[in-house]
């Protein structure tokens, strides 16, 4: 038997199917549109510059005729991420994150201080649970992978 008739003969693989209860609709939008699209992350985006603009550590990282530059990069990059509109990587290229944080001393204390304002957004945002946890896990995960300062 040759190895593309083989191939037929096989039964379809089960998929994996989230579902929105126990034995609710299959989710097939992306977090980006269940929470709201560009509306959402934009005013998630907004409160979280709100507390960053007057944080003592994390203001000075920022140039102050650049605040609605930093507000459009996070806004489009969080939307991308979350299965939004590409136009973050058709302006800006691949993310690449850690490359991008490069000059800045993101410490520990940096990071604490940048979630604290974004788990303070999330907050504010009132979240479906599931959205909120998936939310939180990456913020905190990608915070966590940009500290490339141990310095005190």
């Amino acid at each position: 038997m040759t190895a593309a008739k083989n191939q037929e003969a096989e039964p379809p693989r089960p998929r994996l199917t989230l579902r929105q209860a126990e034995h609710g609709n299959a989710v097939t939008e992306t977090l980006w549109q269940q929470v709201g699209g560009t509306a959402f992350f934009e005013r998630l985006v907004a409160d979280f510059y709100a507390g960053v603009q007057h944080d003592e550590l994390l203001a000075p990282m920022y140039p102050d005729a650049d605040w609605e530059g930093a507000k459009w990069r996070l806004q489009k990059f969080l939307e991308q991420y979350w299965g939004g509109p590409t136009t973050y990587s058709e302006q800006r290229g691949h993310p690449r994150l850690r490359l991008r944080h490069a000059p800045f001393r993101v410490t520990p204390a940096a990071r604490d201080r940048w979630l604290h304002h974004m788990y303070r957004a999330l907050d504010n945002a009132e979240l479906a649970p599931l959205h909120d946890a998936a939310l939180r896990d990456y913020v905190t995960r990608a915070a966590h992978a940009l500290v490339n300062n141990f310095d005190s």
